[in-house]
């Protein structure tokens, strides 16, 4: 357990490196898009051609998306680094909550029963959040929403956004209650830990 939480931070580490170096490069190349779907540049020229042949075809998904919400085409480059970024944020996290379960796992079986206890209020609450996260995640993309992928985190949270829709108000179009939910929980989890692992919390 030792050594795979260790390659896990050594993954870790090496994955935010590797992706900024990625995200530097597509951020260029989304750059070089935009300026031939402005016109910024030659359209018939070297770049423009390059970028024709092998950048918009890759970008043929996210233009579709982008159009169908009422966006412009030239918003399509931008819009694809937005979704790398995320998707590099997600790959990131997953790891660094691997490694965080790992660790949590190592301390609490030091600990005995009462550790095990420890853990698994801990990996309940973390099991919301994340819920929370998909959840609202898969709401910027509505097709998402239906995914048998997805739709779980809907069941597992909505019991605790109902109630708080009751009482919140959304901000113009905009639902904040899972904001909301996900910091009650954190608040919540400093309680239930303080009030039953007093030593450990």
């Amino acid at each position: 357990m030792d050594q795979l939480l260790s390659a896990l931070i050594g993954l870790s580490a090496a994955l935010r490196s590797i992706f900024l170096v990625i995200g530097v490069v597509l951020a260029v190349v989304a750059t070089m898009d935009w300026a031939v779907r402005a016109r910024k540049l030659n359209p018939f020229g070297g770049i423009a051609r390059f970028v024709r042949a092998n950048v918009d075809p890759r970008l043929a998904g996210v233009e579709r998306q982008v159009m169908r919400m009422g966006g412009h085409a030239t918003a399509t480059p931008w819009w694809g680094l937005v979704l790398y970024v995320v998707m590099a944020a997600l790959a990131l996290a997953g790891v660094d909550v691997v490694a965080g379960l790992i660790r949590e796992a190592l301390i609490a079986s030091t600990i005995g029963g009462l550790g095990i206890l420890y853990l698994l209020v801990r990996w309940t609450f973390a099991f919301l959040r994340f819920a929370l996260l998909i959840r609202v995640l898969s709401s910027w993309f509505p097709r998402m929403a239906y995914s048998r992928w997805i739709r779980w985190s809907f069941g597992v949270t909505e019991w605790m956004l109902r109630p708080l829709r009751a009482v919140i108000p959304s901000i113009g179009l905009v639902d904040i209650t899972p904001i909301v939910a996900y910091f009650a929980l954190q608040l919540l989890q400093k309680l239930v830990e303080s009030a039953m692992f007093p030593g450990l919390g």
